[in-house]
């Protein structure tokens, strides 16, 4: 049977994020679809929204997921930035920490056993790395550098076969910023990738 929203293990629309419906149901068929060729590593969860779509395909094909981030936020989520959050603000240790939010959307996604985070910056848990992947979904900082850091860290670790997902696709410099566009372009010219249909902001590529 076809996927639809309301198969996921809990209300998607409760848990903080910037994911469209059919982004995560592009991120979940993706999921499904290479979990025989290894597991899923995305990077940057948030409060995990994606990781609720990739971890469901995972948990239904016996695979797991890598979730890394840091969670102490983007850029656009400091303090006095845009879209700050006081609810994920620590105020003793005044930092951003969204940790706590997604161990919550884990457990009440029954997806403990499934996803595996790892609390470190990408350029960090990607330093020894040596597992190959089914699949990378990027979606952390937009700044330039913490783009060109995931893309570099984690593109060549995908087996053939696999796919690389990137989020918040802008053409138009107008719609939004450009750095996910920029490793989006990168990943087209490298030859190491065939482009699939982008599914709203979602770039999607299959390893050749």
């Amino acid at each position: 049977m076809p996927f639809k929203i309301t198969d996921l293990p809990i209300n998607i629309e409760s848990i903080k994020g910037f994911l469209a419906d059919d982004e995560g149901q592009a991120l979940f068929e993706a999921a499904s679809h290479t979990a025989a060729l290894g597991p899923t590593l995305e990077v940057g969860s948030y409060c995990g929204k994606s990781t609720v779509f990739l971890g469901s395909a995972a948990k239904q094909n016996n695979n797991i997921v890598y979730a890394v981030d840091h969670h102490r936020g983007s850029e656009e989520h400091q303090l006095g930035e845009e879209y700050h959050d006081s609810e994920l603000f620590d105020s003793q240790a005044q930092l951003m920490d969204s940790f706590r939010t997604f161990r919550r959307t884990l457990r009440n996604a029954e997806l403990e056993e499934t996803v595996i985070p790892i609390v470190a910056a990408s350029q960090l848990a990607s330093r020894h790395w040596s597992i190959p992947l089914g699949m990378v979904f990027i979606d952390g900082g937009h700044s330039m550098e913490a783009a060109m850091i995931d893309y570099r860290a984690w593109a060549n670790h995908i087996v053939v076969g696999g796919i690389l997902a990137i989020h918040d696709i802008f053409p138009d410099p107008n719609d939004g910023g450009q750095a996910p566009y920029t490793i989006w372009k990168l990943a087209k010219a490298s030859g190491l990738f065939e482009e699939l249909p982008t599914v709203n902001t979602l770039g999607l590529f299959r390893r050749i």
